[in-house]
């Protein structure tokens, strides 16, 4: 295998799936999720395009995972062109004073703790040449978004740090974007949102392309 390997984090579905898919066009994939379905899904479709994926059934949270696929993805490949992360856990809206204790910890876990093993990890196998990518969405202070929008704004603070710590040895990090998409997430952000007027998943995909390669 001669292409350079890009890592998925969130790939079995959403944004995170469609650029995996058309990612498969330049990179070998190596699709991380925690929906088998989904990840096969899209292993059918990079298939379709002439591509090649390697399938990672897992949570990020669970650091010994994450450090068992990225020692694989070291020996096997020597390391990683690119990583895209888009694992989120986007709690339902509620009034901060009646925060779920479930669901905070799943946003804790999920959007902010992993990030301090996924971080050394990955980072590792980018080395100084590599790039990792991140995707802002801010609602820092918006009412009834307290479980996401303080572990989302916790995530970006961490990653802008590392990106200035980055800036003149590398990796490259950068931290995008998204014009407002018709996901499943944002439907639970606001439902009854007319979705005819928002980004489909692919064209959004399509456009943030060229600022991965």
């Amino acid at each position: 295998m001669t292409r350079p390997v890009a890592l998925i984090t969130g790939a079995s579905r959403g944004l995170g799936f469609a650029l995996a898919e058309l990612l498969s066009d330049t990179h070998h994939i190596v699709a991380v999720g925690r929906t088998v379905g989904g990840l096969e899904d899209l292993d059918d479709r990079i298939k379709t395009r002439g591509g090649d994926a390697t399938l990672a059934p897992m949570d990020i949270t669970n650091a010994d995972a994450m450090a068992q696929l990225c020692r694989a993805i070291h020996d096997r490949w020597g390391g990683a062109a690119l990583w895209v992360h888009t694992a989120i856990h986007a709690a339902p809206l509620t009034p901060t004073a009646h925060l779920d204790g479930k669901d905070w910890e799943r946003s804790v876990d999920t959007n902010l703790r992993a990030m301090g093993h996924l971080v050394p990890y990955i980072g590792a196998l980018l080395g100084d040449t590599g790039t990792a990518i991140f995707f802002d969405d801010p609602h820092a202070g918006a009412p009834f978004f307290g479980h996401y929008a303080s572990t989302k704004t916790g995530q970006i603070a961490l990653v802008r740090g590392w990106q200035a710590e980055c800036a003149k040895i590398g990796p490259s990090v950068r931290i995008l974007a998204p014009h407002p998409m018709a996901t499943a997430t944002r439907a639970r952000f606001h439902p009854g949102e007319d979705r005819s007027k928002l980004a489909t998943i692919q064209d959004e995909a399509a456009r943030l392309l060229p600022e991965l390669l």
